[in-house]
């Protein structure tokens, strides 16, 4: 049995065309975007936004966001 091999290219694009034929475009974009790669250094992100917070400010800190919203699990 012989296969074709098709350009990367167009074995994505296939692929994409039968993912949202069968998931919806939603569920497609949801899990394509599994797959791609961040962005930035979330280390020293994370250092620079809880800089001088201990792990009790920060539970405050949601708890009040929750509280905001309405949102509570």
């Amino acid at each position: 049995m012989s296969m074709e091999v098709k350009p990367l290219a167009e074995v994505t694009q296939e692929a994409i065309r039968v993912l949202i034929q069968e998931l919806g475009l939603v569920n497609t974009v949801r899990f394509v975007n599994q797959f791609t790669v961040g962005y930035g250094n979330y280390t020293e992100e994370r250092a620079q936004l809880f800089a001088g917070m201990t792990l009790d400010d920060i539970v405050s800190e949601i708890k009040r966001g929750k509280e905001h919203t309405g949102s509570r699990r």
